[in-house]
């Protein structure tokens, strides 16, 4: 099951305020996980992008215009969403991921572009696969 976006039907990007009221206790979560990809990764880049009302808003982080991450915010959790390259996804198969992400990992759609995998954070102890992932994608 998908969780729909906190913004669907909304016209406008979401402030912090609607952000922090969407996410609820997950917001210090989602903060926590931007501090970590400005400050240790350097993926400090952020654009928010609707490509339309009826999808709501995703925050893109990027580094050196490569996008590394999406975020979307959903009803007291948010969504995170990598489109893995074939060397990041072989690296990703090899790494200390847990066992229930490799098994996303391997059951995700593969595009054009790469592998897409969608993780949701509900809590702190979703965060270091999501972790792993990042370094994973930025190494490869």
């Amino acid at each position: 099951m998908d969780l729909p976006n906190a913004f669907i039907g909304k016209k406008a990007q979401p402030t912090a305020e609607e952000i922090s009221a969407a996410l609820g206790p997950t917001a210090t979560l989602w903060n926590q996980l931007l501090d970590w990809f400005a400050k240790e990764q350097r993926v400090s880049d952020r654009e928010w992008k609707s490509s339309s009302p009826k999808y709501g808003w995703t925050l893109v982080l990027a580094f050196k215009k490569r996008r590394i991450v999406y975020l979307g915010p959903c009803a007291g959790c948010f969504r995170v969403s990598f489109v893995l390259g074939d060397r990041a996804v072989a690296a990703a198969r090899v790494s200390s991921l847990p066992k229930p992400v490799l098994k996303l990992l391997d059951g995700a759609p593969h595009y054009a572009e790469g592998t897409g995998m969608r993780l949701i954070v509900k809590s702190a102890k979703d965060l270091p696969a999501i972790r792993k992932l990042a370094q994973v994608k930025l190494a490869n």
